[in-house]
């Protein structure tokens, strides 16, 4: 299980590599939200492999509210900018 998590964290890299390449807001939204995602499935696999509810419980409200804002924020800075 700690190997999942090691390469989970690795997989990180690749929407940190696309936030700081990219020009347009859009896409580092799109970058930031996918890295949210990312965290927080590896924060659930954690709490399963610790046996820690209360982390998994953290993770599930980020990922219900957390991404929503996000997205939500993303497109308002997408109209401005149209």
């Amino acid at each position: 299980m700690g190997v999942v998590i090691v390469v989970m964290v690795l997989v990180l890299l690749i929407p940190l590599y696309t936030a700081n390449r990219s020009v347009d807001i859009w896409e580092k939204m799109l970058s930031f939200a996918s890295i949210a995602t990312k965290t927080t499935i590896a924060m659930l696999a954690l709490s399963v492999w610790r046996d820690d509810w209360m982390i998994g419980l953290v993770g599930v409200l980020i990922l219900s509210v957390g991404n929503a804002a996000l997205m939500l924020l993303a497109h308002v800075l997408r109209r401005r900018n149209l």
